[in-house]
This record gives C-alpha cells, sequence and structure tokens, in this order.
C-alpha cells in the first residue's frame, strides 16, 4: 500500500542550495515548505551502494532519522551504454579533485574512453534519477526518471551542470549545456522522477 504524504514541511537530504531551491518550487504550490539536511545542520552520510535506490534510501532515511520529519533524496547520475552503464553511480565520483567537482575532467574522462573503446555513433546514454521519500518510522516509497539522447563531442553550451554539454536528449538538436532550465526542465530526469512522486504520494 503507497503511503500518502501529508504533512506541510520536508527535509530535502542535500547540502546543495541548487537543489533545494529546485524541490522548494515544485512543492510550495501544495503548501509544502522544504528544508535541507544542510539547514539543519545534518552530517552526509557515506554512500555505499551500488545503485541509485540504495543511495537514495541511505540519504532519505538519515535525514529523516535525525530531523524526526520525513525526508525527501535523489541519487542521479549517467549511465553510457559503451561503457557498460558507467558512471552511473559514480557519475560524482568521476569529478572528484581536492579541490572539488571538475566536471570538465570528467566529460574529458569519459570521452577518451569512448574513444579508447572505439565506440560506434550515436553513443547512447541516458540521464538517471532515483527519488527516495522516507519517513522517520522507516517506510520509504520511490519513483524513478529517465531521459535517453546521445554524448556528443566536442562539448557544447554553457547552461546547466554536470554533464550537461555533451548530452543531446533525443529529439532535440540542443544538448542540455544549451537549452534554458525551463525547457531542460520539461524534459529532464529529475523532472519525470517527481513527475511521478507527485502523483504517487503527494496529489
Amino acid at each position: 500500500m503507497t503511503r500518502r504524504f501529508t504533512g506541510d514541511r520536508l527535509v530535502v537530504a542535500t547540502h546543495n542550495k541548487g537543489k533545494l531551491e529546485e524541490f522548494s518550487a515544485l512543492l510550495a504550490p501544495l503548501g509544502i515548505t522544504c528544508v535541507s539536511a544542510g539547514d539543519l545542520g545534518l552530517g552526509e552520510p557515506e554512500e555505499t551502494e551500488t545503485t541509485f535506490l540504495g543511495n537514495g534510501r541511505i540519504k532519505a532515511h538519515a535525514a529523516a532519522k535525525a530531523s524526526g520529519l520525513p525526508a525527501l533524496a535523489d541519487d542521479s547520475g549517467l549511465t553510457v551504454d559503451a561503457l557498460d552503464g558507467a558512471p552511473g553511480v559514480y557519475t560524482a565520483d568521476w569529478a572528484f579533485t581536492p579541490q572539488g567537482r571538475d566536471f570538465a575532467m570528467a566529460m574529458e574522462k569519459t570521452h577518451r574512453l569512448l574513444e579508447e573503446a572505439g565506440a560506434p555513433l550515436p553513443r547512447r546514454a541516458q540521464f538517471r534519477c532515483t527519488l527516495v521519500l522516507a519517513w522517520p518510522d522507516g517506510h520509504d516509497e520511490h519513483a524513478e526518471g529517465a531521459c535517453e539522447g546521445q554524448l556528443v563531442w566536442p562539448r557544447r553550451g554553457a547552461e546547466g551542470h554536470g554533464y550537461d554539454p555533451m548530452f543531446q536528449p533525443d529529439g532535440f538538436e540542443l544538448t542540455f549545456g544549451e537549452m534554458d532550465a525551463a525547457q531542460k526542465n520539461t524534459i529532464s530526469h529529475r523532472a519525470r522522477a517527481v513527475e511521478k512522486m507527485l502523483a504517487k504520494c503527494f496529489r
């Protein structure tokens, strides 16, 4: 039996201000106030699972348990067919440097690996997002969204973040890096996961 969200306050299990703003905007029309795990001074749990759902559950349950409020977490990344689904859950790790995340470096690494593998064109890839809504009593619900496309090189556009300048969604001539946020947010993996979660637990 699917559990519905019935409160008016929700923790977004993130320390990313942009992600908090994104979810706040989506949930405000429903009369829900969002607060981030960072704002509550909660730590970031170690993500030790090998799936988006597993890591989403770690983050959502940690925030729900620590705050005593329902918590929403998302885990997302890029999967590349010719790289057997990599980088997948390790998408952010591929961009890791001691000075912070460097996605230009991560995109160059991905392109290099595709070239070394002799991957044929088009180089199919998917952005994937899994959302997990957890309650303090340990119950959770989840929803998944994906956006299909191909990787292009050289990368194009300065909008968005992460792998956006390298990803061209199906049906469009532009990369995510060339789209404005409003256009991207109607077709993105996160938008699709959010729509499913809203239908499942909030409306």
